[in-house]
């Protein structure tokens, strides 16, 4: 039996991962057995921590993108199949990567054709930065970064408009319309993760097509991997001890203060989330380009946490790193102590693909 493989992009703080777990629940509602797939240039991902805490079947692509480690993305699918047998498997590739169509989606349509049916390319866009692209802006990105964000919507055979919630409707409607003219071929919708609101709609256009990525980019690689090393990357996992502490507390402070010191130094955001695990229950924190943070559920209270952060950040990884640490750092006293698990950061090397296509592979 085929499984349907579900793939959504979009740029860095598009909303993807909160989409992916209410889509999973869609679709256990309906019977289905979901499985999902992270990716990330590091490993220790807050992405999968929180899908795994939820009790979904994850596998991590971690230390190199789906493109460029296709066989790593491919051996991930064919574990949770022999794993879990799921219906579905939907797979999240880094927020920096554009071309999948020629590097991804054409391979597996070649290769795996026995095994999986490929359903239509996915891209999410937050609307206010989406926005900004379109009208000829940046969206607050370095321009070389808003060329992958625009790649990236030439090539979706969707495009979604997430967080759709949090916007006029009106504003959401009018850009829904402009995205349909300058996409032409793309089914353009709209979704709020939060709501649940499109949902169904996206998913039963993306599961009842086979038509995927219809579209083969023309990409400068040059201004592609430089849109990406513009970025400071860093992942860091710490475990804090010591004296009763109000976790929620804690990474609300830790994302504000992130959040100031980002604007003070002038730096865009790709994205900024932590999850802090106190046993079975957690907190987790997005502080995403629009400059809002949003904090969901509840770490309690306890002498011990586990923390996790990732950063994508328009500085230096060495800035990133101190600018972190310090602020982490500010946050502990005497009586609360860190431990690192695991620590590192970044600058992402020029994309290097297993396979780039340079035909469409019919179904």
């Amino acid at each position: 039996m085929k499984t349907k493989l579900l793939l959504v992009g979009g740029f860095l703080g598009a909303g993807k991962t909160t989409l992916l777990w209410e889509t999973a629940k869609q679709l256990m509602k309906q019977g289905k057995k979901v499985a999902l797939i992270t990716n990330d240039q590091a490993p220790q991902l807050v992405d999968s921590a929180l899908l795994q805490n939820e009790g979904l079947e994850v596998a991590e692509v971690s230390g190199s993108c789906f493109c460029c480690n296709f066989p790593g993305f491919a051996d991930a699918i064919k574990q949770l199949r022999l794993k879990a047998a799921p219906d579905v498997i939907i797979a999240e590739p880094v927020g920096s990567c554009a071309d999948l169509s020629a590097t991804i989606i054409q391979p597996l349509k070649k290769f795996y054709q026995a095994d999986l049916e490929v359903a239509p390319f996915t891209v999410l866009a937050d609307p206010a930065r989406l926005y900004s692209i379109i009208d000829g802006g940046t969206g607050g990105l370095h321009p070389d970064a808003a060329y992958i964000y625009r790649k990236q919507m030439e090539e979706g055979d969707i495009i979604l408009l997430t967080k759709v919630d949090v916007y006029d409707k009106d504003f959401v409607d009018d850009l829904l319309d402009n995205v349909t003219e300058q996409f032409a071929g793309a089914n353009v919708h709209k979704v709020s993760a939060q709501t649940g609101e499109g949902v169904d709609e996206w998913l039963a256009d993306a599961l009842n097509r086979t038509d995927a990525g219809k579209r083969l980019l023309d990409i400068d690689y040059d201004i592609y991997a430089h849109g990406e090393a513009v970025l400071g990357w860093l992942n860091g996992t710490l475990l804090l001890k010591g004296a009763e502490t109000n976790w929620d507390a804690f990474a609300n402070k830790l994302l504000t203060a992130l959040d100031t010191r980002f604007k003070a130094s002038s730096a865009g955001i790709g994205h900024v989330k932590v999850i802090v695990e106190n046993g079975s229950q957690y907190i987790i924190g997005n502080l995403a380009g629009d400059g809002k943070l949003v904090l969901r559920h509840s770490a309690g209270t306890s002498d011990e946490a586990k923390v996790i952060i990732n950063a994508r950040v328009e500085m230096s990884p060495e800035q990133l790193d101190r600018l972190v640490r310090e602020e982490v750092a500010a946050l502990l006293t005497d009586n609360l102590t860190e431990e690192v698990l695991a620590w590192k950061y970044l600058m992402p090397g020029r994309p290097n693909p297993t396979h780039r296509f340079r035909e469409i592979i019919n179904n």
